[in-house]
């Protein structure tokens, strides 16, 4: 019985499945350019969400601030102050509520904080790309009374709208109202790009 040998090779053969250890140049710029146009779509979405979440942030923040003001003018028998402070250390009525506010005890009544008055609260500026404004009779400050009413200096009703807009962009879906009505307590509702102007 004759039995035939083959010859070993200096080259070891791999099987064909092995020989192949990478991407060639088409399937590369493929995946490059399907990851390209995926992240082209996504962009701008996770900046939309970005600026909604700022936008909802900054509404929860400040009516959380009314909120604490009224709850303190009741707890404390007596007026309770939410001004607008650029530095959070004195009233302002310049600018907007986007600066910054301050929430604090008004013992004399004047809607202006004084050295020896208590301060429940400090809010720094609301950062970049958002604008806060009150209309008249909101523009500077809310004042809350013992019964948790919002009332001027004065002694008449304080009824008024914020308005939440972004500095940049036709954005009109995060325009925020913030609506301060007679019992004093604010609700929130959607607005318009038309509020802003």
């Amino acid at each position: 019985m004759a039995t035939t040998m083959r010859a070993a090779s200096a080259f070891p053969q791999r099987p064909r499945a092995h020989q192949r250890a990478g991407f060639t140049t088409i399937e590369l710029l493929v995946a490059v350019t399907v990851g390209a146009l995926l992240l082209g779509l996504t962009i701008p979405s996770m900046s939309a969400m970005l600026q909604t979440q700022k936008t909802v942030s900054l509404v929860n923040v400040f009516v959380a601030s009314l909120h604490l003001a009224r709850s303190e003018a009741i707890k404390r028998n007596g007026r309770t102050v939410v001004c607008k402070s650029a530095d959070g250390l004195q009233c302002t009525t310049a600018g907007g509520w986007d600066q910054g506010w301050i929430v604090f005890h008004d013992t004399n009544n004047n809607a202006q904080y004084d050295a020896d008055e208590w301060v429940a609260q400090q809010q720094g500026p609301a950062g970049t790309g958002l604008r806060l404004r009150g209309n008249t009779p909101v523009a500077h400050y809310v004042s809350y009374t013992a019964h948790g009413r919002a009332r001027l200096t004065s002694g008449a009703f304080q009824v008024g709208t914020f308005t939440l807009c972004p500095t940049a962009g036709a954005a009109g879906a995060n325009v925020r109202k913030i609506i301060l009505g007679g019992p004093g307590r604010p609700r929130i509702d959607k607005g318009v790009a038309a509020d802003c102007v």
